[in-house]
């Protein structure tokens, strides 16, 4: 048996036609909390100098009032999102005065749940929608779980790559041809997607105060004080500790199918859950949650990868899917990378690019409920112990265990070839294939072995405070290169306005919005 699927006669294809890779937009999402100066969780509101959460375009907050996000608009050039990135990063580090960025995905010292504030996003309908359904998240699963952070990559490919390659004439009359092609990446990247936290997963640590109410079987080993790791851990936070619903883990989502996906998606937004139903959706007059379903709203789907699209006002995001089909996918695999200020590098980006187009050029057959299973499997035993020497995984529902040494290579061998393609004279997509290549030869270079490594050679110290304090002073002193200070200066008060129109706009009580909003999940 094949350890990778054949993707030779796709890459002959691809070497024909080129061009059609010309084009593919990429757009970064990079959480962070804000902590003080002792490594603590800054207990003070989202700084208003920022502008306003809910309609900031670039700057945001997530769970959290401490939790800020990032955001980069679609672009095609990687180096102009990456220094848009990073101007966000520099113009927000010069107005937090005494509080830093948290470089790392799993969280810093936090006394108690109670300690983490709700992200507030003003007195509108849609304000108080936002902050009830992160009350509803703390509610569910815990407000510790919900620090955690990542970074989501967003990724489309060009319009002539369909046109090309599958005949159709336009977006519209090719729209079930274009989701068919993005599905069959995503049941591919189920498959071979565990390759992205063996080398860049960045949290095989965790701090003691997130486990202290939480039961674990994991066999962590201690480091100083407050540090615990399992030796070849690759990706903590994408393990059970992280983002889990012992409720969304019998959802079976279905990849084959726009339609069937989109269907399973709406019904996990209406079957009753039992176990939030014991939680009331009231306690006397203050909301708990929005409802007792096993989702609140579509969002909350934990998944590694999501088909998306952009949504008009007011509309679902499985209506826009049905109406115009899948626009993009949002990989949401990343850990922080703790070795770089804005949490993701350019090597990274090339990779991901790499190795999405050869899930969608590579064979896909339909994937079954029990090989869902075996990849999640494979994901975990690389989350958890993806560093160990020899360490091996199960390819497809047969057994036939193979390391990952082995399957690494003989991904490289279709990336390596897709980078030559695609390369400018610079030669920076082989770069990175080299590159990333001898992490495979050798685990020591990944992401964790790194991390690890430097912990254990600072006797103790909190690497992840060093690092905030090193990236602080130096993103506040570098000069913006894309952004002005004027133009971010303009879009955080116009973000106010914008939310100060929404204030003034509303026309009915939030009751009453929220049952107009529950309506559109029957």
């Amino acid at each position: 048996m094949n350890v990778i699927p054949d993707v030779s006669q796709a890459l002959s294809w691809l070497e024909a036609h080129p061009k059609v890779l010309k084009g593919i937009r990429r757009g970064i999402e990079r959480e962070t909390l804000r902590v003080t100066p002792n490594g603590h969780l800054a207990m003070t509101i989202h700084p208003k100098v920022l502008g306003a959460p809910l309609t900031h375009p670039w700057i945001t907050t997530d769970f959290s009032e401490a939790l800020l996000e990032f955001i980069t608009p679609a672009d095609q050039d990687i180096q102009k999102s990456l220094m848009f990135l990073r101007d966000l990063h520099r113009y927000t580090a010069r107005q937090l005065m005494n509080e830093r960025f948290w470089p790392l995905s799993m969280p810093c010292f936090i006394e108690t749940e109670e300690d983490i504030p709700l992200a507030q996003y003003g007195s509108s309908n849609l304000g108080r929608f936002k902050t009830l359904y992160r009350e509803g998240l703390k509610n569910r699963y815990g407000a510790l779980m919900q620090t955690i952070c990542g970074v989501h990559y967003n990724f489309s490919l060009p319009l002539a790559f369909w046109q090309t390659k599958e005949g159709i004439e336009d977006e519209k009359k090719g729209k079930n041809v274009i989701s068919d092609g993005y599905l069959r990446l995503v049941r591919n990247y189920y498959r071979f997607g565990w390759v992205i936290p063996y080398l860049f997963g960045g949290s095989p640590t965790v701090c003691s105060s997130f486990l202290r109410e939480k039961k674990s079987s994991l066999a962590f080993e201690t480091f100083g004080k407050n540090t615990l790791y399992l030796p070849y851990a690759t990706s903590l936070r994408l393990s059970g500790l992280g983002y889990t619903s012992a409720a969304q883990s019998n959802l079976k989502m279905n990849f084959n199918d726009l339609n069937i996906y989109v269907n399973d998606l709406k019904k996990a937004t209406r079957i009753p859950s039992k176990e939030y139903a014991k939680i009331g959706l009231k306690n006397k007059n203050r909301y708990l949650q929005l409802n007792t379903n096993v989702l609140q709203i579509e969002n909350e789907l934990y998944a590694p990868i999501r088909p998306k699209r952009s949504t008009e006002i007011g509309e679902l995001p499985s209506d826009a899917l049905l109406k115009g089909g899948i626009e993009y996918l949002e990989i949401r695999s990343l850990d922080i990378n703790p070795f770089s200020p804005i949490g993701i590098n350019e090597t990274q980006i090339r990779f991901l690019d790499l190795f999405l187009i050869w899930c969608v050029l590579a064979p896909s057959n339909e994937m079954s409920d029990e090989e869902l299973l075996y990849t999640q499997k494979n994901w975990e035993k690389v989350i958890l112990e993806g560093r160990k020497p020899d360490q091996v995984l199960n390819i497809g529902t047969e057994r036939n265990p193979q390391s990952i040494k082995r399957i690494g290579k003989t991904l490289f061998q279709g990336l390596t070839r897709i980078a030559e393609i695609i390369d400018e004279k610079d030669k920076k997509y082989q770069k990175a294939c080299d590159e990333l290549l001898m992490y495979l030869e050798d685990p020591d270079l990944t992401f964790s072995a790194r991390f690890l490594k430097e912990i254990k050679a600072n006797q103790g110290e909190s690497i992840g405070l060093k690092r905030a304090e090193k990236y602080f002073e130096q993103l506040k002193k570098e000069p913006l290169e894309l952004l002005t200070e004027a133009q971010l200066c303009d879009e955080s008060r116009s973000s106010c306005q914008r939310q100060a129109e929404l204030e003034r706009g509303d026309t009915i009580s939030f009751e009453e919005y929220l049952r107009l909003h529950s309506g559109r999940y029957r």
